[in-house]
């Protein structure tokens, strides 16, 4: 049986590819698409979804306003925003979702999280928290510290990579034949794409000049203005401090 499923976002280029997206995939049926929360409640109350991705941040009425309203009634909800900080996470799941995606996002993740839930998993905690708070906003504080941008595309590429050197410190020696790839995979891109993105954001933070709050975050005298880490090295940085909060 097909899993019938309601898209809701206002940016309408993200909304195409969804409906598109899932459309293409033999096990879902797109039975609905809706570009603010107004027009998201009134398409789930006709159509009675099995699953639902809806963005957080909408004209009208917002995806907060929008799960409260509803009656879940089993139906499997994604909550989609980019915005990472843990307190809107939390307040997603609290009103119904049962997990918490933070633009972008690869399709195939987006699935894969949908089919995840689907499966009568527990609901599960907004992506990437920890036991000592949430990582996403652990790691969102150091960009802003930094003065990394969250609108550059190298912003969420970083993000992620630094989440799987995380998880799995022994990445940071295979760059560019795992960590790049498996960057692109998720995010649909290309590995040379992920690669200038990231470079592109470190150096964004380094013509900011804010290098005494980049050495306060690591405790040392880590760089100066005019030295500036490869992608590896800030990812391990970064990847190391999170470590060591969690010992």
């Amino acid at each position: 049986m097909r899993t019938r499923i309601l898209l809701v976002d206002d940016d309408e280029e993200l909304l195409e590819r969804e409906r598109e997206f899932f459309s293409s995939c033999s096990d879902y049926e797109v039975v609905g698409t809706a570009k603010n929360g107004q027009e998201a409640v009134e398409k789930y109350n006709l159509t009675e979804p099995d699953a639902m991705v809806v963005d957080m941040l909408m004209p009208v009425k917002d995806g907060l306003s929008v799960l409260e309203e509803i009656d879940k009634n089993g139906c499997k909800i994604v909550a989609v925003s980019g915005v990472a900080g843990e307190t809107y996470a939390q307040a997603a799941i609290d009103a119904g979702a049962d997990y918490y995606l933070i633009k972008p996002f690869g399709l195939k993740e987006l699935k894969k999280r949908i089919d995840g839930i689907k499966a009568d998993k527990p609901r599960v905690r907004p992506y990437g928290q920890t036991g000592k708070g949430s990582l996403e906003q652990r790691i969102t504080d150091i960009f802003m510290t930094v003065g990394i941008p969250a609108h550059i595309k190298g912003y969420q590429f970083l993000r992620e990579a630094i989440k799987m050197a995380i998880d799995s410190p022994d990445i940071i020696n295979s760059i560019t034949k795992r960590l790049y790839p498996e960057v692109a995979e998720r995010f649909e891109t290309s590995p040379s794409k992920v690669e200038r993105a990231i470079r592109h954001a470190i150096e964004v933070a380094w013509n900011k000049g804010k290098i005494e709050n980049i050495n306060s975050i690591f405790g040392v005298k880590v760089y100066s203005s005019t030295e500036k880490p490869t992608n590896g090295e800030f990812i391990a940085l970064v990847a190391d401090k999170m470590l060591l909060e969690n010992m």
